[in-house]
C-alpha cells in the first residue's frame, strides 16, 4: 500500500517535467497511474469482503510511538475505488478541459489522489492527521492557480483556513484521544474504545469540528461554493467525489466505536440533517450552475454525515450507498458543467436556452446523473434514499420526528434543486431564442461523464454488487431485527411511499417556481456564511493591527525584558522548591576550573560594562573559549571541540557584521530608573539561571540512556559514543537540527536576494549624470579593464598582472604584484597583504584535510561530521577574509544552496533507505571492504548520514558568509554601494 501511495506521488513530481516533452499527454500518464493502482485495489476486492484485512506497517520513531501504519479494510476499500476510479475519469476529462499547465495541473491533481488514497489507508491518528493537512495543501495549489490571483486565491485562502484551522482543533482532539486509550492506532482504538469520561467527549467534539470543515458543514460551509472558482476538473475531483468526503469518511471510521458517546449522535444529526436543508435551499436561489452543485454538494454531505453518525447497521448501509452515488452522480454533473462552459462560454441558468436540442448527448447524461441526484428509480440514488428513510422510520433510532421531517424536506429541495438545473440549463425558454450553433464535444471529452452517469444506472440495477460491497463495513454495527440490505424494491413500505411523495412535492414545488421565486424574494435571507467570513477575517486584522501597536513598541530592551521576566517567573517557584542546600553543593571538582571559571566571570563582566562593540565581542568570544575549556577540564573533548569551532565561527561572522555598524555602543538615553531596572533584571536572570544549573542534576529520577549507549556503541561499527548519539541512537534529533539550520539558511538567501533586488531598483533610479562612467569608481578612477591612469587607452583583462604603469594615481610603488590567491587580483594592491596571501595557500588545503579527517575519524576518537564541517567553513572563512568573496567563489565549484540540498538529501536518504529493506526508519548498516592497498576497510552507513551533515555545515557557512559581506555567485551591485575597490568586490 505505502508503494502505492510513493508510486503515485513520485509520478506526480516527474509530471510537470514530462510535460515539456508529451504536453497534454501527461493526464493519460496520470490516468495510467490512477487506473493502476484501481486494478490494483480490484484484485484485493473479493478478499476484503470476504474479511481479510490487509495491513502494513513501517516503525517511523517507535521510542516515541510514531509509525506508518496502513490498513485496507472494507471501508477504506470503497473510498479507495472512488478516489482512483473517479480519478482516472476526471485526468481523461481534463486532458480536454485544460489549455495551459498540463504538467503542474496534471502533477498536482495526481499528488492529490496519492495523499487522499494515503488518509483513507491511514491507521494511525497522527499519520491521518498528516495527509488530511496535505489534502488541504494540494487543495489549495490547485484553487489558487498559478498566477491567477483574484477571485481564485481569495477562494484558496478561505479554504485553506478554513480547513486547517479547524485541522488543529482536530488534532488536539486526536492527540486527547490517543492518550484516553492508550494506543494511537485507529483499528486498536475502535476494537476497544476508551471508557466514556469528559476527556473522550472532549475530544470526540474536537475531531468533528475538523470533519465538519472539511466536509463543509454549516457554519463552516463557506469555502465549498467559494471554491467553485477553480477549473471544473479540481471541482469534479475534490469538491464532489473525493476531497469533501474525508470529513464524512472519519465519522464513518469512528461511528462504531464512538456513536453511543453522549455528545456525538445529537451533534451529528443536528448538523448533518441542518446543512442537509440549508445547502439545498440555498441551492435554490443560484444562477451559476457550478454554484448550484456546490451548494447541493453541501447538502448532500449534510446527509452523508447524519446517516454515517447515527451509528446505527441501516444508518451505515444507507450512508455509504449515499457515498458511492454522489460520487458518480455529482462528478459526472461537475464534468457536464465545465463542457457546457467551454462549448457556449457560460454557465449561467438565466442565458442558456434549447442547449438540449443542440448537444442532446450531452442533455441525455445530464438527465441520468440528474435522475440519480433526485433519487429516482432505478439508479443508485433511489437505493439510498430508500435506506435513509428506513433508518429513521424503522431503524434503531426511532422517535426522532424531527429527523424523518429534516430529511424529507431536504430530499423535496433536491429534487426541486435538479429540476432546476436540468430545466434551466438544457430545455428552451419562452424569454430566450433558441441557443445557436453550438460545437458538440469531442466523443472523449464527454465520455468520463456519460461513464459516470452509466454508472449510476447500472449500480442500480445491478444492486448486489452494491450490497456486497456496503454490507461489511456495515456488518460492524450490531443488529437488531432484520438486517436492511441495499436493493432497489422492498415492496410497498412507508420509505417507498415517502420517497415517491417526495418526488411529487419536488417536481410540484419546481412548476411552481415563478410564484415560489417571489416568495423566497420577501423571505428573510438566512445569515451568509461569506459575509460572515470575511467580517472575521477584517475583524481579525483590526484585532492584530491593535495588538501590534502596544505590544510591538520597537523597544528592544523592553522585549527583552518581557522575555526574560517570562523566564525568570514562570519556573522560579518549581526551581526554588526543589534546590537543594548550599552546603551540599560542590563548589568545583578539579583545581583547573578555577583559573577558567574567573576568566568566565571577568570577560562576562568586561562585555557588560565596555562600550567598544569590537572589544565586547573578543571578550564575549573569550567567554565561550573558556567554557570549551571547562568542557575539557571535564573529560567532554568532542564538546569542547565543537564549542571552540562555533566561537571561533560566531567570533569571525560578527566582526564582519561590525564593519558596517558604528564601532562604539550608542550611549543610553534612558533615565536613571531604567538603568536600575535593567541592572534588576539581569541580576533576577543570572540567580535563577544559577538555581537551575544548581536544580536540574538534582532532578534526574534514573542513570537516564548514557549506560545503554555506552552498552551498545559496539553496535554502530565505532567506539566513540557522542558521535555514535548524534549519527545512529539520535539521529532522528541530527535529522531536525539540520532541518532547521537548512531552513535558516534558505532564510538568509531570501534576505539577501530581496536586499540586493532593492538595491538594483535604488540604483536604477539613480539620475543618469550621477552614475560613474564605465570602468570608473565612484571618484572617478580606472578599475579593472578600464583606460589605465596616464591614458595610454590599453585596458588590463580582470586577473592579468597590471604593469606599474596600470595601477591608479593613488597606488605606491611598493604595492604587491604577484598574486598567490585566484581572487586576489579582484583587490587593489593596497588592499592585499602578501604574506596572509602566502600562508593561506599554505594552509588552506591543510585545513580542509584537517577537516577531512575529523569527519572520517569521528567514529573513533573526537570528530565527526559537524565538527568537520566546522573546520572546513573555516578554511573558507580565512580565503575570505584574506582575498574576498571573489576567492571564495573560485574555491568552491557548487553554490552554497546545492551543498546545503546536497547534504540534507544525503542524510535523508541514509534515512529512509533501510525503509526499502524491512528495516526502521535511520537503522545502520556495517560494511566491510577488502581494497589491494589499504587491506580491510570497515565502516557504516552513518558515515554517508555524517558526510551529509559535514556538506550542509559547510553550506551554511558560506551563506552566512554571503550574508556578512557580498553574496555569493550572485550578481553584485556597482553603484551606489560605496565600496570603490576593483571590480566592486571587497570582503
Amino acid at each position: 500500500m505505502l508503494v502505492v501511495v510513493l508510486s503515485q506521488l513520485a509520478c506526480a513530481a516527474a509530471l510537470p517535467a514530462a510535460a515539456r516533452r508529451i504536453g497534454r499527454g501527461v493526464w493519460a500518464v496520470a490516468a495510467l497511474v490512477l487506473a493502476g493502482s484501481l486494478a490494483w485495489l480490484l484484485t484485493r476486492t473479493a478478499s476484503v469482503l470476504d474479511g481479510t484485512t490487509y495491513t502494513e506497517t513501517y516503525a517511523w520513531s517507535p521510542a516515541l510511538g510514531l509509525e506508518i501504519a496502513l490498513r485496507l479494510d472494507p471501508l477504506s476499500l470503497m473510498m479507495a475505488l472512488v478516489v482512483t476510479g473517479v480519478g482516472v475519469a476526471v485526468m481523461t476529462y481534463a486532458a480536454y478541459y485544460h489549455h495551459l499547465g498540463h504538467g503542474r495541473e496534471a502533477g498536482l491533481l495526481l499528488a492529490f489522489a496519492a495523499v487522499m488514497l494515503g488518509l483513507v489507508l491511514a491507521d494511525h491518528l497522527l499519520l491521518l492527521y498528516v495527509f488530511w493537512e496535505l489534502t488541504s495543501v494540494t487543495s489549495f495549489l490547485l484553487i489558487a492557480g498559478r498566477r491567477e490571483g483574484g477571485d481564485r486565491q481569495r477562494a484558496a485562502e478561505q479554504a485553506l483556513l478554513t480547513t486547517v484551522a479547524a485541522g488543529l482543533a482536530m488534532l488536539l482532539g486526536l492527540v486527547m484521544l490517543g492518550q484516553a486509550a492508550g494506543t494511537y492506532r485507529i483499528s486498536a482504538l475502535l476494537a476497544d474504545p476508551p471508557a466514556p469520561g469528559a476527556m473522550v467527549t472532549c475530544a470526540l467534539v474536537l475531531i468533528l469540528v475538523g470533519a465538519f470543515a472539511k466536509s463543509a458543514q454549516f457554519p463552516l460551509h463557506a469555502w465549498l461554493p467559494a471554491a467553485m472558482a477553480a477549473p471544473t476538473s479540481v471541482s469534479a475531483y475534490l469538491h464532489a467525489a473525493t476531497m469533501v468526503k474525508a470529513g464524512v469518511y472519519l465519522v464513518a471510521r469512528l461511528a462504531p466505536g464512538f456513536a453511543e458517546t453522549t455528545a456525538w449522535r445529537p451533534l451529528v444529526l443536528t448538523v448533518g440533517l441542518y446543512t442537509l436543508v440549508v445547502g439545498a435551499w440555498r441551492a435554490l436561489r443560484e444562477t451559476d450552475m457550478k454554484r448550484l452543485l456546490a451548494y447541493g454538494t453541501v447538502s448532500e454531505l449534510g446527509m452523508m454525515i447524519a446517516l454515517f453518525g447515527m451509528g446505527t447497521r441501516t444508518g451505515a448501509v444507507a450512508g455509504a450507498v449515499l457515498l458511492l452515488s454522489h460520487a458518480l452522480f455529482k462528478g459526472a454533473l461537475f464534468m457536464v458543467v465545465g463542457i457546457v462552459d467551454h462549448q457556449t462560454g457560460t454557465r449561467d441558468l438565466r442565458e442558456l436556452s434549447g442547449l438540449g436540442r443542440a448537444l442532446p448527448v450531452l442533455a441525455g447524461v445530464a438527465l441520468l446523473a440528474g435522475a440519480s441526484m433526485a433519487k429516482l428509480p432505478p439508479t443508485i440514488g433511489w437505493i439510498a434514499q430508500d435506506g435513509a428513510l428506513e433508518a429513521l422510520l424503522h431503524g434503531e433510532i426511532t422517535g426522532d420526528a424531527w429527523a424523518t421531517a429534516a430529511l424529507c424536506l431536504g430530499s423535496v429541495f433536491t429534487v426541486t434543486y435538479t429540476a432546476r438545473f436540468l430545466q434551466g440549463g438544457f430545455a428552451a425558454k419562452r424569454d430566450r431564442g433558441p441557443a445557436g450553433p453550438v460545437e458538440s464535444p469531442r466523443p472523449l471529452f464527454l465520455a468520463p461523464a456519460a461513464a459516470l452517469a452509466l454508472l449510476g444506472l447500472v449500480a442500480g440495477i445491478g444492486y448486489p454488487a452494491v450490497d456486497a460491497l456496503t454490507a461489511p463495513y456495515a456488518d460492524q454495527y450490531p443488529e437488531t431485527g432484520k438486517p436492511f440490505h441495499a436493493e432497489l424494491w422492498h415492496g410497498w413500505t412507508l420509505g417507498v411511499w415517502l420517497a415517491l411523495l417526495i418526488v411529487v412535492l419536488g417536481l410540484a414545488l419546481h412548476a411552481a417556481r415563478r410564484p415560489f421565486s417571489r416568495l423566497l424574494r420577501r423571505l428573510p435571507r438566512l445569515p451568509d456564511a461569506e459575509v460572515c467570513y470575511r467580517r472575521t477575517m477584517v475583524a481579525l486584522h483590526h484585532g492584530a493591527v491593535v495588538f501590534t501597536r502596544y505590544t510591538q513598541v520597537g523597544s528592544l530592551p523592553l522585549y527583552l525584558t518581557a522575555i526574560l521576566l517570562t523566564v525568570v517567573v514562570l519556573p522560579s517557584i518549581a526551581v526554588l522548591h526543589e534546590m537543594p542546600p548550599l552546603h551540599e553543593v560542590r563548589a568545583w571538582w578539579t583545581p583547573a576550573e578555577l583559573p577558567l571559571a574567573l576568566t568566565v566571570l571577568i570577560a562576562a563582566a568586561g562585555a557588560a560594562v565596555i562600550k567598544h562593540r569590537l572589544a565586547a565581542v573578543l571578550v564575549t568570544g573569550a567567554v565561550g573559549y573558556a567554557v570549551a575549556g571547562l568542557f575539557v577540564v571535564q573529560g567532554a573533548p568532542d564538546l569542547a571541540l565543537t564549542q571552540f569551532l562555533v566561537e571561533s565561527l560566531t567570533l569571525v561572522v560578527v566582526v564582519l557584521v561590525l564593519r558596517r555598524m558604528p564601532s562604539r555602543f550608542t550611549p543610553a538615553s534612558s533615565s536613571v530608573l531604567g538603568r536600575w531596572s535593567r541592572a534588576a533584571v539581569a541580576v533576577l536572570v543570572g540567580v535563577f539561571v544559577a538555581g537551575f544549573a544548581l536544580t536540574a542534576p538534582q532532578g534526574r529520577q534514573n542513570a537516564g540512556p548514557a549506560g545503554e549507549y555506552l552498552r551498545r556503541v559496539g553496535e554502530t561499527g565505532g567506539t566513540n559514543v557522542v558521535n555514535a548519539i548524534i549519527v545512529d541512537f539520535r539521529a532522528l534529533d541530527t535529522m531536525g537540527e539540520i532541518a532547521v539550520l537548512m531552513v535558516t539558511a534558505l532564510g538568509v538567501i531570501s534576505l539577501i536576494r530581496l536586499g540586493t533586488r532593492q538595491d538594483e531598483s535604488r540604483q536604477d533610479e539613480t539620475p543618469q549624470h550621477e552614475i560613474p562612467q564605465e570602468g570608473a569608481g565612484r571618484d572617478g578612477t580606472p578599475q579593472d579593464g578600464a583606460t589605465d591612469a596616464d591614458g595610454t587607452g590599453r585596458r588590463t583583462a580582470p586577473g592579468e598582472p597590471k604593469a606599474p604603469s596600470d595601477f591608479p594615481a593613488a597606488a605606491r610603488w611598493d604595492e604587491p604584484r604577484e598574486h598567490w590567491l585566484p581572487g586576489s587580483t579582484d583587490l587593489l594592491g593596497a588592499e592585499r597583504s602578501v604574506l596572509m596571501e602566502v600562508v593561506t595557500r599554505l594552509l588552506f588545503p591543510s585545513i580542509l584535510v584537517v577537516s577531512l579527517f575529523l569527519l572520517l575519524s569521528g567514529h573513533y576518537r573526537p570528530g565527526g561530521g559537524f565538527a568537520g564541517g566546522l573546520v572546513a567553513g573555516q578554511a573558507y572563512i580565512l580565503r575570505y577574509v584574506v582575498a574576498g568573496s571573489g576567492d571564495v567563489e573560485r574555491a568552491v565549484p557548487l553554490r552554497p544552496g546545492h551543498l546545503i540540498g546536497t547534504g540534507l538529501t544525503l542524510a535523508a536518504v541514509t534515512g529512509l533507505a533501510p525503509l526499502a529493506f524491512g528495516q526502521p526508519l535511520l537503522t545502520t548498516s556495517l560494511w566491510t571492504w577488502h581494497l589491494p592497498v589499504l587491506g580491510q576497510v570497515k565502516t557504516s552507513s552513518s558515515l554517508v548520514f555524517d558526510i551529509g551533515v559535514y556538506l550542509l555545515i559547510l553550506g551554511v557557512i558560506l551563506t552566512l558568509l554571503s550574508a556578512a559581506g557580498t553574496s555569493l555567485r550572485a550578481p553584485v551591485p556597482q553603484l551606489g554601494t560605496g565600496t570603490g575597490t576593483a571590480g566592486g568586490r571587497r570582503p
